[in-house]
């Protein structure tokens, strides 16, 4: 197992370290930060002081080696429009960002843990076809247009619930920050819990169709508890790397619904970052939403080898092999059949 961390950790840094080249060369290919800090009649002197204070005006290898510097020390930089630190408004926006995220994506997991399963359960019948069907459609649906539609049926008509905003206490009045969050944190729950429905329903077809949950079956337990004592453990191995998936789903999409009802999160970050050409706030959101994304893909790979021994086994260099076969030992030969003739 120790040598299964070592090659993953190795993997995890090296995907990271892709993934920061590529976002250099890509903004870099894109735009030109120094025209979205100049006037309309700047002369040609001001665009290369424009270029100096902002350092883009060295050779592009330069650039990438400070870039790389600044990511090894954890420094993601100063914002080019506003000269604040990345890192530190990073972390003032996630007061918004994580509670979304995580507030959705456990009202996701909550909503689609018993429609999966009632709809493998019953899938031979009219309403676990339903349940099926309305699983797909909720996960086509675009997670801004679910927005949109409740901001216009729960506040513009109902007024229920506020159509967006954050209080500017922050989480100094705890209520009122949930209450704020209610229709973001729905919106995003009603996808990624579609999404996650359809596959627990299909991990559940698939252990409900194995022969240890026949066979335990015809021992004469219940089905409740043949799922539960053969059941669950198998299918909660597939599961994990869905549910890490999803919960990257489910950030991504707290980093969009952001926009949709005005909420000071790492979203509006992004956008106002991407309208003025500020390479510092772009790359920080980025760098740390990619970072999220593999280090939740590198748990659920440890999660699955502690809970699956096969797994374990089998990437740390423990291979179970079958004994081999006995060497067989050639019989002697019969004695020949004596004639009775004497000699």
């Amino acid at each position: 197992m120790g040598r299964y961390l070592l090659r993953r950790t190795g993997l995890l840094l090296l995907a990271f370290a892709l993934a920061a080249t590529i976002l250099f060369v890509v903004l870099r290919v894109l735009g030109n930060p120094v025209f979205a800090l100049i006037s309309v009649g700047a002369t040609d002197a001001d665009i290369a002081a424009a270029a100096a204070r902002l350092g883009v005006d060295r050779p592009i290898w330069e650039q990438y080696f400070e870039y790389l510097r600044q990511l090894v020390t954890l420094d993601l930089g100063q914002s080019f429009t506003n000269r604040l630190s990345v890192g530190d408004e990073i972390m003032r926006r996630l007061n918004v960002t994580l509670p979304l995220t995580l507030l959705s994506f456990l009202l996701a997991v909550l909503i689609a843990v018993p429609v999966g399963f009632f709809a493998a359960w019953k899938s031979r019948t009219w309403y676990g076809a339903t349940f099926s069907t309305l699983s797909q459609v909720g996960g086509a649906v675009p997670v801004f247009w679910v927005g949109i539609l409740l901001v216009a049926v729960l506040s513009l008509g109902w007024r229920v619930f506020p159509a967006g905003g954050f209080p500017r206490t922050d989480w100094a009045d705890p209520g009122a920050a949930l209450y704020s969050l209610v229709l973001p944190v729905v919106t995003i729950a009603l996808v990624a819990g579609s999404d996650l429905a359809r596959y627990v329903r299909s991990a559940t077809l698939d252990i409900l169709g194995q022969q240890y949950m026949r066979a335990a079956r015809a021992t004469g337990q219940s089905f409740g508890t043949a799922l539960r004592r053969h059941g669950v453990r198998n299918a909660v191995v597939p599961v994990i790397s869905i549910l890490a998936i999803m919960l990257s789903t489910t950030f991504v999409g707290a980093v969009v619904i952001e926009r949709v009802y005005a909420l000071p999160g790492l979203g509006d970050m992004l956008l106002v970052g991407i309208k003025e050409q500020d390479f510092p706030s772009v790359q920080g959101v980025l760098l740390f939403s990619t970072a999220l994304v593999l280090l939740l893909g590198f748990a659920a790979d440890i999660i699955q080898r502690l809970i699956d021994p096969r797994l374990r086994d089998s990437l740390s260099g423990n291979r179970r092999t079958a004994p081999a076969p006995a060497a067989t030992v050639p019989a002697s030969p019969a004695p020949a059949p004596s004639t009775g003739a004497s000699a």
